[in-house]
């Protein structure tokens, strides 16, 4: 049996903003289990935010102020989705097609949110 070694992108970051890798063999170690938990506060965090800012939003009496916080926090946790989805997108394995496969359609962008 041989040993894989994965590079994972991490869900924080290191030293003045750069990204964090693990390099293991151990997809269920302490680490990689951390970072799979940390993932998953970080988009539920998100969609918390994301419900709380549709209630702002919706309630169109939000001051300047209010609205500022949002939108940093709405940043932030837009930050930590493409740092996950990164990630994620990293572990997929990674398939070509053959040159009598056409690509499959990618979806269209949703419908704005009212």
């Amino acid at each position: 049996m041989t040993s894989h070694n994965e590079l994972r992108l991490l869900p924080w970051s290191g030293q003045d903003g750069k990204p964090c890798f693990l390099s293991t063999d151990d997809t269920a170690g302490y680490l990689s289990r951390l970072a799979d938990n940390t993932e998953s506060v970080q988009l539920g965090m998100g969609s918390e935010l994301l419900d709380h800012a549709h209630e702002v939003l919706a309630g169109r009496r939000a001051d300047p102020e209010e609205l500022h916080l949002l939108a940093a926090n709405l940043t932030s946790a837009l930050q930590d989705a493409i740092r996950v989805a990164t990630s994620r997108g990293q572990r997929l394995p990674h398939t070509t097609l053959g040159p009598d496969e056409e690509h499959p359609e990618a979806p269209g962008p949703p419908a704005p949110h009212r």
